[in-house]
């Protein structure tokens, strides 16, 4: 390859480059209303260090629920300078015997096992099931979307981490989806094979009406 077509490929990639990424960074301006890019920015010029330092995954959060379960995110809206960056995390602490439960995400998860044990695994799309136990510095990867799961099995409560594959990466819980809104019981019935007096007992204890 010549010198001019290597001269003319370096200028189309920053060409490319330069079109893609205008500002190095968009931390959020949690002001004004999300949307399908992230949020605008705050001004460059008025930010500081402290706009990129998070400290909320120090601590647990509360975990006082029927899962036995805690959750601290660093998701864009409580960690702002991870607006437009394609990556978020939480910390999860689940008590002895204590779950997390069936649920998905639109992008790809990174769990991290920081401490203790629990059985983690995914479900693909062909119904089949992806499950180990997980002790300290283990890792697993959940393919985007797959529903997910963890239990833990040990002594101790288990802390782990999670990465995702986005500035905030939304949540579906089987439970609550079918049972802490006003979907009727008789279509619940229908697509979850659940009898009625099951259906009602979720709507009640997750607050569900219907």
């Amino acid at each position: 390859m010549d010198a001019q077509k290597v001269f003319i490929i370096f200028s189309l990639f920053i060409s490319l480059s330069c079109a893609t990424n205008v500002v190095d960074f968009c931390v959020a301006d949690l002001s004004f209303p999300v949307g399908p890019a992230g949020y605008p920015c705050k001004n460059p010029a008025k930010l500081t260090v402290d706009d990129f330092v998070y400290s909320g995954l120090s601590v647990a959060g509360n975990g006082s629920n029927v899962f036995k379960l805690a959750t601290n995110v660093a998701f864009d809206v409580t960690f702002p300078a991870l607006n437009g960056q394609g990556i978020s995390m939480l910390r999860a602490d689940i008590g002895v015997g204590g779950v997390v439960p069936l649920h998905s995400h639109r992008v790809t998860e990174l769990i991290y096992m920081v401490s203790g044990t629990m059985i983690a695994g995914f479900i693909n799309s062909d119904n089949k099931p992806f499950f180990k136990t997980l002790n300290k510095g283990d890792i697993m990867v959940v393919p985007q979307g797959s529903y997910h799961f963890a239990v833990n099995t040990g002594n101790t409560p288990a802390i782990a981490t999670a990465t995702f594959s986005s500035a905030n990466p939304g949540i579906h819980v089987v439970t609550t989806s079918i049972a802490a809104n006003n979907l009727p019981t008789d279509i619940i019935q229908k697509i979850t094979l659940l009898d009625a007096k099951q259906i009602l007992q979720l709507k009640k204890f997750f607050g569900g009406s219907n």
